[in-house]
């Protein structure tokens, strides 16, 4: 017996979900579908209201019955489950769907949408407590001369009156406005603006203007997914240039100036010659890539001498966990061999440093891999390296999730890549690993379902915390003098993750500051620095220019540890870095300006958000600077319960002796086998 939801109908403000029954026994009228919330277990139950075929019937219920009181939550995740109560047969079915909703907006802070799980499973989610002053669009597109916008004109079945697109310029003070008349189908509106009407060499902010239950609103227009697919440059006929783009904030920004006058295009011909160098570059690369292969699948016997291969974040680095292993190491047994594979542009480092290496993609770095005897790693090699059976292949991985991994992520949208070609390349990737070492139980119990793995979990902390723990207040001061930071002021790092869906091509991601650095400087810049850590996939260099002795730039800094030594707290949104920081016990503020959008379209998250993160959450730019004011003033969280129940959960284990540990399971390994 199955049940499919298959359809979705409004009916008199309430939700009509239309289910496929296969090997369903009759009668239908005895059936229900029963609701269950999978984080609070609350459980609801709607009869059938309407039997359509033999084959499909319907229920009615109302999304408003889907949200209920619970402190800290905004966010409801129903399953569906059929519930058979017919004389002979009795149980619950769980519905599985082929439907897949828009958002529904219930009021102007409420929405659900209809999906699935990574099962194909029914989840109905409610959406609570959103932005009042936002209105979310479905397409914004420049075509045919016209800024064409397609929205919603009804809210929860009403019509929205006297809907209007206003494009803000806010240097000047000014705006203009275009009236929405045209309808479209399902309470869709078309809209549009004439390139035109825009004003010359502008930049723009686009919102919406309505009257809603009487009570006349603006609202800043957001697009809750990534511009690719839309049309967002465009040359009008009197040879002007305009330009769509996506703030950091979900909204849209409107250019409009010169286009390009032929010498200044023919000027541009060398970024064309740049773009075929890049071109035969690829080529190069694919042809490199073949002999790669090549190469490994020859035999190689392994070198008489232990020796260990390292590498950090695929050789861009030379840090993290393998590092603060290889340290030690070197310490305790430098009559072994080893050995860092990295990237060119890491040479430089470590000729300086006097640590051995091999060029990444090289006939040595195949030779040296194959024929060795450890790999310690913090991410994935690429599926094609082999890994010989005499290998122990040690993963340190690079951090405690939050946000969901391999197997556990449902939708995978970076680019060059499905789904399903990230979930296998995963797990087969994680069978190759011997050992992977695992910070908490929390980690360890996430790492068996998210890689598929069933081998050796090494629970000792993460080595590269054990700076954390070790380091003097003196080691602070020499870490700031090193950095140039004024020993005289705090200092506030802020640390936030990649977005998946602002990529600008495969393997290249923009970011745009959340907050003006004007405003940091007028309330802080007497008292306290920021110090900026982007994350390493981060294309857009952020231009601090005119900051100086306020902002510092540490993205490419090698060690982040250092960062979190001379900082007094942290400022984060999704990125696992808080984990690491808490083991300093200083104030974490978490910043998540897109939170909405990015737990329901990106990745998700194991932690509940809005309830066990160790610090307080900023819900615009003014809390979040308010906030900055009062943690500078707290700076040690000892004493406060909710962070340190955080702390015994996640932190209490690492005792800064996590590189030791892995050190001696690998002398382990190779006296077991001499």
């Amino acid at each position: 017996m199955r049940a499919i939801l298959s359809g979705l109908h409004h009916k008199k403000n309430k939700q009509e979900l239309e289910l496929e029954l296969i090997d369903v026994p009759e009668p239908f009228d005895d059936l229900a579908v029963t609701f269950l919330e999978k984080q609070t277990q609350a459980s609801i139950t709607f009869p059938i209201s309407k039997v359509v075929s033999a084959e499909v019937v319907r229920i009615r219920v109302d999304a408003n019955d889907l949200q209920f009181a619970q402190e800290g939550q905004s966010e409801f995740s129903w399953e569906l489950y059929l519930n058979l109560q017919q004389q002979h047969t009795r149980g619950l079915i769980q519905v599985e769907s082929e439907y897949l909703s828009d958002r529904h907006q219930l009021s102007l802070t409420s929405f659900y949408q209809v999906n699935s799980d990574a099962n194909g499973m029914a989840l109905f989610n409610m959406h609570t407590q959103q932005a009042k002053s936002d209105f979310t669009i479905n397409a914004i597109n420049l075509q045919d001369d016209q800024l064409q916008v397609i929205g919603r004109s009804r809210l929860n079945n009403q019509p929205i009156e006297n809907q209007r697109l206003v494009l803000k310029n806010t240097q000047q003070d000014s705006s203009a406005e275009w009236p929405i008349t045209k309808m479209g189908i399902h309470g869709l509106f078309t809209a549009a603006i004439p390139l035109s009407d825009l004003a010359a060499n502008t930049t723009q902010q686009l919102f919406i203007r309505s009257t809603v239950d009487g009570e006349d609103l603006e609202q800043r227009v957001v697009l809750a997914k990534s511009l690719a697919g839309q049309v967002t440059q465009a040359i009008t006929s009197s040879h002007r240039l305009v330009i769509l783009e996506k703030r950091y904030d979900n909204g849209i920004r409107v250019q409009e100036m010169a286009a390009p006058t032929l010498p200044q295009r023919l000027a541009n011909v060398p970024g064309k010659v740049g773009g075929v160098t890049r071109l035969l570059s690829m080529l190069m690369d694919k042809a490199n890539l073949f002999r790669m292969r090549r190469l490994f699948k020859r035999g190689h016997r392994p070198y008489d001498q232990p020796t260990i291969i390292f590498e950090s974040f695929g050789g861009r680095q030379v840090s993290d966990s393998p590092y603060a292993i290889y340290r030690l190491f070197t310490q305790l047994y430098p009559g072994f061999t080893f050995v860092w594979s990295i990237d060119r542009v890491q040479k430089k480092f470590c000729k300086e440093n006097g640590i051995p290496f091999v060029i990444r993609r090289t006939s040595k770095w195949v030779r040296t891999l194959e024929k060795s005897s450890f790999w310690i790693s913090n991410a994935r090699f690429p599926s094609w390296v082999r890994k010989p059976n005499y290998v122990t292949y040690i993963q340190t991985w690079h951090g405690t999730p939050l946000k969901k991994l391999g197997l556990d992520i449902e939708n995978v949208s970076m680019p060059g890549t499905t789904t399903a070609k990230y979930h296998a390349n995963f797990v087969r990737e994680a069978n190759r690993w011997d050992a992977l070492v695992s910070p908490n139980d929390y980690s360890t119990k996430i790492f068996r379902s998210a890689f598929g793995f069933n081998n050796q979990i090494l629970k000792v902390g993460y080595p590269r915390n054990d700076e954390l723990i070790n380091s003097t207040p003196d080691d602070v001061v020499a870490l700031k003098e090193q950095l140039g930071i004024p020993l005289d002021k705090k200092v506030v790092l802020y640390a936030p993750t990649y977005r998946d869906n602002q990529f600008a091509e495969k393997g290249k991601y923009t970011f745009e500051l959340p907050f003006s650095l004007d405003e940091f400087r007028e309330r802080f810049g007497q008292d306290a620095v920021l110090v900026l850590r982007m994350h390493y996939l981060i294309s857009n260099a952020l231009d601090i220019s005119g900051y100086e002795g306020v902002v510092f730039d540490f993205s490419n800094h090698p060690n982040i540890s250092d960062l979190y030594l001379v900082s007094d707290m942290l400022i984060t949104d999704y990125s696992s870095v808080f984990f690491d920081f808490a083991y300093l016990k200083r104030p974490i503020l978490f910043y998540p300006y897109d939170y909405h959008m990015y737990k329901d379209e990106l990745r998700g998250f194991y932690l509940d958000y809005e309830k066990d993160l160790p610090g307080e959450i900023a819900h615009d730019e003014s809390q979040l600077l308010d906030l900055v004011a009062a943690k500078l003033q707290t700076p040690d969280m000892s004493d406060n319960t909710k962070f340190m129940d955080f702390y015994r959960r996640f932190c209490a284990i690492d005792d800064g002796l996590s590189s030791l540990k892995i050190v001696n399971y690998v002398v382990q390994q190779i006296e077991k086998n001499s």
